[in-house]
């Protein structure tokens, strides 16, 4: 460690350059060490709220009346405005340290990101209408694509700026929401409107799932045309595959699962109280209540420093396996859940 101190004690006093040298020197140091804990800082997840009380809070604040639909709404407003506002800001785009290192949150900020996008895209295209040959709300049209800008632009338009008009023109929707006065402004709480987006929410556990059990290497077997002997598919796939994923992306895929249960548990507290004369109706709302549980799992305390791999039932833990179980139930209870609400 002396040798280490002498040498740079003797750099410095003979760097090519003079001041200017040692002032851009100086200038990365600092850089360094202020980037460590800051980028520490960033990295703590924003902690949990709870939809219903936060919703009737701001309700009361702003004079307005919750009715059917405004906690969700405002819910998808709050995870959005999460991103936006937590420590850093939104971290995905940023192309200067410590932002620029930090790819756990940034694969977090992504997961809540696509819960965000599908539960917009349900809003426009299901809950906020009545049936198919319905108008679209005008509010939503613009809401649903923002929300779907490029989640990497620094540039002129930043994905800040597209996210903050789609949270602008969601707050409209959710103002009319709350106006009992008007009525174009609806949200349908209906047992086949839940259901559709209850079969998107299923499709992107089921990939997490996947995905997450990859870490350890799997080989399956082709089932892409499995209950159909008529189906067909563009090309020939082969029988049986190996799929793993490479050790660099591993703590991606754990960190955007954890970031994508941490959104979809908030909404599905939402969806309990938006959709309670539903659930009670078909005597479903303990199903619901299941899968927030399996998902408040994800969301317990990572005790080591990083995420593990080990074997299946080898000596180390393997987190990926641990995420890809509680997500695995939780989708298995939306199955379960999806057949109550089709039933009549």
């Amino acid at each position: 460690m002396g040798f280490v101190i002498d040498w740079f004690l003797d750099f410095w006093d003979n760097a090519p350059g003079g001041k200017i040298s040692r002032g851009i020197i100086a200038a990365l140091l600092l850089m360094i060490v202020v980037s460590i804990p800051l980028g520490f800082y960033w990295s703590v997840k924003p902690t949990a709220f709870e939809p219903l009380e936060e919703a009737e809070a701001h309700a009361t604040e702003q004079g307005l009346k919750s009715t059917t639909g405004y906690v969700s709404v405002f819910t998808l407003h709050r995870l959005m405005d999460t991103l936006l506002t937590k420590p850093g800001g939104y971290i995905s785009n940023d192309m200067l340290p410590p932002g620029v290192v930090l790819d756990n949150i940034s694969n977090w900020e992504y997961g809540v990101l696509v819960q965000i996008r599908d539960m917009a895209r349900a809003l426009r295209k299901d809950f906020s209408r009545s049936q198919s040959q319905s108008v679209e709300y005008p509010a939503l049209t613009i809401a649903e694509p923002q929300f779907h800008f490029d989640a990497n632009s620094w540039l002129l338009p930043s994905s800040e700026s597209q996210y903050k008009e789609g949270l602008e023109a969601l707050d409209s929707y959710l103002m009319g929401l709350a106006q009992p006065e008007q009525s174009e402004a609806q949200f349908f709480a209906r047992a086949d409107n839940l259901n559709n987006w209850l079969g998107d929410v299923q499709t992107r556990l089921g990939s997490l799932s996947q995905r997450l059990s990859a870490s350890v290497g799997q080989k399956r077997l082709n089932t892409d045309l499995a209950g159909d002997p008529d189906a067909e598919q563009s090309t020939k796939s082969a029988k049986d595959s190996e799929v793993k994923t490479p050790w660099l992306e591993i703590d991606d895929v754990f960190y955007e699962a954890r970031g994508s249960a941490w959104a979809l548990l908030h909404i599905l507290k939402a969806i309990e109280h938006d959709f309670a004369p539903v659930l009670d109706k078909k005597n479903a709302r303990v199903s619901l209540q299941q899968i927030i549980r399996e998902l408040e799992a994800t969301q317990d305390t990572v005790w080591s420093p990083m995420i593990l791999n080990g074997g299946g039932f080898g000596l180390f833990a393997n987190h990926s396996l641990v995420m890809a179980n509680y997500i695995s139930r939780a989708n298995a209870a939306i199955i379960d859940l999806r057949e109550l609400l089709a039933r009549g």
